[in-house]
């Protein structure tokens, strides 16, 4: 499905983009904890933006399959949840919003889950 595939490459250049804006543009203004919390962050959102290109790349060759395109979904609630808690809590140091973080997680997890049944049922 091309829309995971353009939000896939959206996502990894927003990775790229927040990791050299974090590396260049927040040192010295960030504790290095924050600093640890921005890059896992970016981290996350670029293995899922992969993640994401790896749900068009399926959902073409299983258009039928609900569990790929929710898969893709779900990945991006979880950059969404996950790397933008993360990114805003590194900026704000309101700690309130770890508690955001995991629901992302919990999205991720489920997504790779969901690929892991549509291989089996459809390979």
């Amino acid at each position: 499905m091309k829309i995971f595939i353009i939000l896939g490459a959206i996502n990894a250049f927003m990775s790229v983009a927040l990791g050299a804006f974090g590396a260049h543009g927040l040192k010295g203004k960030l504790d290095q904890y924050y600093i640890d919390i921005w890059n896992t962050g970016c981290q996350y959102q670029m293995y899922h933006a992969l993640g994401l290109l790896i749900v068009g790349i399926l959902a073409a060759k299983l258009p039928q399959s609900s569990l790929v395109t929710t898969s893709g979904w779900l990945m991006l609630a979880g950059i969404i949840l996950f790397s933008g808690s993360l990114f805003v809590l590194a900026l704000t140091k309101i700690s309130v919003l770890g508690a955001i973080t995991p629901f992302g997680g919990v999205a991720f997890l489920i997504a790779w889950v969901l690929i892991i049944v549509a291989a089996v049922k459809h390979f």
